[in-house]
């Protein structure tokens, strides 16, 4: 069963085939009502006009035997006197029910006794010759000449000149109410069926068409699983709907997955390159050493060790960082942050005013580090810090009095593994991560960090943290 309906076009038809049949039922059900309730009550019209027509003639003094309205052509009668005893009935009428005698003869009438007070009870006394404005109704059968039926009988109250108090039943045949709605029930068994299949059928060929597109995204979607090429995208739909909103999403998706692929995988290629030039270095000094000992270099080992240290820092740091670490929401003081960063450094002023922002202390310090070396390595002579209020932001500005950084080139510098021409070499220049991992911890942080042209003609690195 749930293989059966574990397709989205099967749970759409089953859904809207039970709605439909639920509304159909419904609707069936309070037709049938409503014509029952109509044909019953205009059988019960009837059967008061009957019963009022024979109480007409009683209440002008017509006998019993002389009544129009017990021939039975219209139905069965019975008058009963103020006893319940039946005085008159219908001709041919053979059996009778849901009248109150089921008698079909009648009895001789007995004469009220003077202390008769049965009706102390009861409603207003009519006078003679008035017929009551009210009519009681009820279900029955009643069988005429050998034919039963049902009846919906009226009781009509009549007040005679000599025979005293009488009661008037008149019935009139449901057989048309019971043929009308048998007839309605027939055609509701047969067409809410067909109407339902055809809702089936029509629900299931517009779900494929609306699905079809959707389909076209799987199998392309596991095409590109299979082949691993993520350059490959899935089809749109000019259908501006849900359908070509997810394909739209899915390729942008795709397109986002293929740039962190292969951003990944220049990333490993850049940290193998820039890790085999310091461990090559390294294993040479250390060959040498092996077979000549009085040629060790060892400031030269060390200082190959201590940049492999670093860049496996650095290399860590952008591994969290792309994982998805985020830093914590501890209170910063930037301008003593970067007081801290500067001390001991040669060339370096601070002009700072108190800032507070929220973060990793650890982080922010790192980005601080990250852009006073930039500065040094390039300045001629001196790097100036500035920290700010602007607004609803806290500004870092750390500038040199250097070449600069050449307008076009001012993005491209905060890509990973990438250094300037000028900035090539082992001795001036880092591995290319200082700038990208301080503009990652920025972005991290909820801020930015640009690059652009310093008051001394220098650069001018620019970081703005959102104020506590």
């Amino acid at each position: 069963m749930s293989r059966l309906f574990g397709s989205v076009r099967a749970r759409a038809t089953l859904g809207a085939t039970l709605v439909v049949a639920v509304a159909l039922v419904a609707a069936g059900a309070a037709v049938l009502l409503s014509l029952r309730s109509n044909l019953i009550g205009e059988a019960g019209t009837q059967a008061e006009r009957s019963a009022r027509a024979v109480a007409s003639e009683l209440a002008a003094g017509t006998p019993y035997d002389k009544l129009s309205g017990l021939d039975g052509d219209d139905g069965p009668v019975q008058v009963l006197d103020e006893h319940g005893r039946l005085v008159a009935a219908s001709e041919d009428l053979e059996r009778i029910s849901g009248t109150d005698t089921d008698r079909v003869k009648p009895q001789p009438a007995v004469k009220p006794s003077g202390d008769d007070d049965d009706d102390d009870d009861a409603a207003e006394p009519l006078e003679a010759g008035e017929i009551s404005g009210e009519s009681v109704f009820s279900n029955g059968s009643a069988t005429i000449d050998g034919d039963a039926e049902d009846y919906r009988f009226a009781a009509v109250e009549v007040e005679t000149h000599d025979r005293g108090h009488l009661t008037v039943y008149a019935g009139s045949p449901l057989a048309a109410e019971h043929g009308a709605v048998r007839s309605a029930l027939t055609v509701m068994l047969i067409g809410f069926p067909l109407l339902l299949g055809v809702v089936a059928a029509v629900t299931w060929l517009v779900t494929r068409r609306a699905l079809r597109p959707v389909e076209g995204i799987r199998r392309e979607m596991a095409a590109i699983t299979h082949s691993e090429d993520l350059a490959r995208r899935v089809p749109e739909p000019d259908t501006h709907d849900e359908i070509a909103r997810l394909a739209s999403t899915t390729n942008e998706t795709l397109a986002a997955l293929e740039t962190s692929v292969e951003r990944q995988r220049r990333f490993v290629a850049d940290a193998s390159h820039e890790l085999r030039s310091p461990i090559a270095s390294l294993r040479t000094q250390l060959e040498v050493a092996a077979a000549h000992p009085e040629l060790l270099d060892l400031d030269g080992a060390v200082e190959d060790t201590v940049r492999l240290q670093r860049l496996a820092a650095d290399l860590l740091l952008l591994a969290r960082l792309d994982a998805g670490e985020r830093p914590n929401d501890a209170r910063v003081d930037l301008a003593g942050l970067a007081r801290e960063a500067a001390e001991g450094r040669r060339g370096v002023t601070v002009d700072a005013e108190p800032v507070e922002v929220a973060g990793s202390r650890g982080q922010l310090g790192r980005v601080l580090a990250n852009l006073l070396d930039n500065a040094q390595r390039h300045a001629r002579s001196a790097v100036t810090v500035h920290v700010r209020r602007e607004g609803d932001r806290a500004v870092v500005g750390v500038a040199d009095d250097g070449d600069g950084v050449p307008e076009d080139d001012r993005e491209r510098i905060f890509e990973r593994f990438v250094r300037l021409d000028a900035a090539r070499s082992r001795d001036d220049g880092g591995a290319g991560l200082g700038l990208a991992i301080a503009r990652d911890v920025a972005v991290r942080h909820g801020g930015t960090l640009t690059a652009g042209r310093g008051p001394a003609g220098g650069a001018l690195f620019e970081l703005r943290l959102p104020l506590v």
